[in-house]
């Protein structure tokens, strides 16, 4: 009688695990080291076109060279992202189904009163794919050339000035607030059903300015449109070094990263993760494709999982304080 296939009960825990490991050993460690032997889906939260989704497309179409299988992206707009987040969490843990995921990833859960999924329980980090700065940006008619000088105008002349945003509790809304709690100025917010309806109304001279990603503004700045005044991260922007930063330009400490990583449903299998995190950082240090990036606003983040972990744990806190001082609402 084959042990494998015995349905009496072994006399030794020992001779139990002997028999698990016999029947069962062989076939797990071979279906891992043959990941993946199918179509790997990736999940962005977001429409076609946006930031988001063109980063996702750069890196299935080199995932898809690496691991020998086709990298598939699969939009999944609504909710402020949540939508894609919740399907990701839900999924079999097997490294079939992987997230895009955004910085909201770290917002929404300080924003949104109840959600299906939890950000730290229900992933498992893989790797960070890459951080963009957002650029402050002023109508170019106004007479404000620096943040300290808009800071004496908005001190001078409180309630005149505007911000436009991508919606209530986006990354632009709260770059904003972090911004009005760091000086003390009073900037009435506007939020927009997305972030070309934002500039468009700052481009017209409807509001006076935004705080948007680096790909988003910086042909209206090269055009003259507006006028870039700081980038919001801790470093100068790659594709835009000569913006100082927010910190230079007299708001010490402020820093704002758009980040994106990718990550699986918890419980997906080490060797898996592992294996991920593998080509995405080579993808990520490869020259031709870090050029590709810097000349879109990214700067390439990578790392292990562990590291990404831990900033999304900073992220969380982070945020957490953000929403709960500005009194930020959904739209």
């Amino acid at each position: 009688m084959n042990p494998c296939h015995s349905t009496g009960f072994p006399r030794r825990l020992a001779l139990m695990a002997a028999l698990a490991a016999a029947c069962f050993g062989p076939l797990g460690a071979a279906a891992q080291n043959a990941y993946p032997d199918k179509p790997i889906r990736l999940l962005v939260p977001f429409a076609a076109g946006g930031t988001t989704s063109v980063l996702a497309r750069s890196l299935a179409d080199r995932m898809s060279k690496a691991l020998g299988q086709p990298f598939i992206v699969d939009n999944r707009p609504g909710a402020g992202g949540n939508i894609a987040m919740e399907a990701v969490a839900r999924s079999a843990p097997d490294g079939y189904t992987l997230l895009m995921g955004p910085i909201g990833l770290a917002i929404n859960p300080a924003l949104y009163p109840k959600l299906n999924f939890d950000p730290v329980k229900d992933f498992a980090p893989i790797g960070l794919y890459g951080g963009v700065a957002n650029i402050l940006a002023v109508n170019a008619a106004l007479p404000i050339h620096s943040v300290k000088e808009l800071i004496a105008y908005a001190k001078a002349n409180p309630g005149k000035l505007s911000q436009g945003s991508s919606g209530n509790g986006s990354s632009s809304h709260l770059a904003g607030e972090m911004f009005k709690a760091s000086t003390g100025i009073d900037i009435l917010h506007v939020p927009y059903k997305g972030g070309a309806p934002a500039m468009n109304d700052v481009l017209a001279g409807q509001t006076s300015m935004l705080f948007d990603q680096v790909p988003a503004v910086l042909p209206q700045v090269q055009g003259g449109r507006v006028r870039a005044l700081a980038v919001t991260t801790a470093q100068r922007s790659s594709a835009a070094p000569d913006i100082p930063t927010m910190a230079e330009s007299g708001v010490p400490g402020y820093d704002v990263n758009v980040w994106f990583g990718i990550l699986a449903p918890a419980g997906t299998p080490a060797p898996v993760v592992t294996r991920l995190n593998t080509e995405m950082n080579k993808i990520l240090q490869d020259p031709e494709f870090r050029a590709s990036l810097t000349k879109m606003g990214v700067d390439p983040m990578p790392g292990t999982p562990a590291e990404f972990s831990a900033f999304l744990d900073k992220e969380l806190q982070r945020w957490a304080q953000v929403v709960k001082s500005s009194g930020a609402k959904l739209d």
